[in-house]
């Protein structure tokens, strides 16, 4: 790519990766609507993404063969991406959308951890500050907000596994194809979720699913999942597992004004929420300008 295009490639990938946060935004509200167990639904949706992304590769007559070594990296990779989404779906339905959004906030921190340590680079001190002042801002929310303790604790968890799972991926994409990459790791995500639901005797009655959930299953499953992962992988060829982190935290943002709209969630914050809230996002905002100066002190310097 030559330097004339790379900040039209950069704002292009940002617009993107900003759509597809809006679209995971939506999830948690899809989340609360759906009837079934955290679980189920995750079994429900990756099924449906994994048989729409393999008619989109028939459909288009697209070739999505890997080697074996990268076919069972990205099955194993599709253990996190399960745990992920049913911890995620876990906590919505022991706390609030708006509580779990926030929680989900700590991927940064986790990824600032977890990223120097898996692709062997020095830790970056603003990063670990941006990380930690988000966790403050947790820590916040999880002393007013002891009521939603188990859907904190489950909100956390699901971080840690999109922060390395997001890491892998960025590794991933430079040398395959994004559609392909979301294939293989929804469809190890789908393989494990059943394996878990064969070993604890989930597959009863109460994966039976009401008319409403059929439809919000398939936007869940499509829009949701297909195509905003396939988005939100394709972006990593320009941006670091990091940016990336930290742009996923205006899914709060997204989130909490459609939980809004949807349930009135903003109803049962307490001050102490808003305080935690506003900590995590007024620092996703003023990370870019500290990146910025600290880049222009290094030039003069």
């Amino acid at each position: 790519m030559s330097p004339g295009k790379a900040p039209s490639a950069l704002n292009k990938n940002l617009i993107i990766l900003h759509f597809t946060v809006f679209i995971w935004g939506f999830t948690g509200i899809l989340g609360q609507l759906i009837t079934i167990s955290a679980v189920s639904l995750v079994w429900y949706r990756v099924l449906i993404a994994s048989v729409s992304l393999f008619l989109y590769f028939k459909f288009n007559k697209t070739a999505f063969r890997v080697n074996k070594v990268t076919f069972f990296q990205m099955l194993f990779t599709g253990a996190l991406v399960g745990g992920h989404w049913i911890l995620f779906f876990a906590a919505i339905k022991l706390s609030t959308v708006s509580v779990t959004l926030v929680c989900l906030s700590s991927i940064t921190l986790f990824t600032a951890i977890f990223e120097p340590l898996i692709n062997k680079k020095s830790i970056s001190k603003l990063e670990i500050l941006v990380g930690a002042l988000i966790i403050s801002g947790i820590i916040l929310i999880f002393k007013f907000e002891t009521q939603y303790t188990k859907g904190i604790i489950a909100g956390l968890s699901s971080a840690v596994f999109a922060s390395l799972f997001s890491i892998i991926n960025s590794r991933f994409i430079q040398k395959n194809e994004a559609p392909v990459i979301a294939f293989y790791e929804l469809s190890g995500a789908f393989l494990w979720t059943t394996v878990y639901l064969l070993c604890t005797h989930g597959f009863n009655h109460s994966m039976i699913l009401k008319g409403t959930d059929i439809g919000y299953l398939l936007i869940l499953g499509t829009i949701c999942t297909s195509l905003a992962y396939v988005a939100g992988v394709s972006v990593m060829r320009e941006l670091t597992a990091f940016r990336v982190a930290l742009i996923t935290n205006l899914e709060p943002v997204y989130g909490i004004i459609m939980s809004f709209v949807f349930f009135g969630d903003m109803n049962k914050m307490t001050g102490g929420f808003w305080v935690g809230a506003l900590l995590i996002l007024s620092t996703i905002f003023l990370f870019p300008v500290a990146q910025k100066r600290i880049a222009r002190h290094k030039e003069r310097a």
